[in-house]
């Protein structure tokens, strides 16, 4: 099951999504985090904090997917 993430503006960052989702609690710890964890945007692994997610993107952190509406 997948978690949709609405978003506000034209984007949002890797970094804030994993921030606003919980999975992470401040943005500092996003650098860390995307180093030792695996992210899959739109299925291919993604280690960059800021990159941008639009409007139907899908992310999956672990057992985790969040859709971008």
């Amino acid at each position: 099951m997948s978690e949709k993430i609405k978003l506000e503006t034209e984007f949002i960052t890797l970094g804030q999504l994993l921030k606003d989702a919980g999975v992470i609690s401040t943005g500092g710890q996003a650098k860390w985090f995307l180093k030792e964890n695996s992210v899959l945007l739109n299925g291919s692994p993604e280690d960059r904090r800021g990159k941008k997610l639009r409007s139907g993107d899908v992310v999956v952190v672990g057992d985790q997917t969040f859709e971008i509406e």
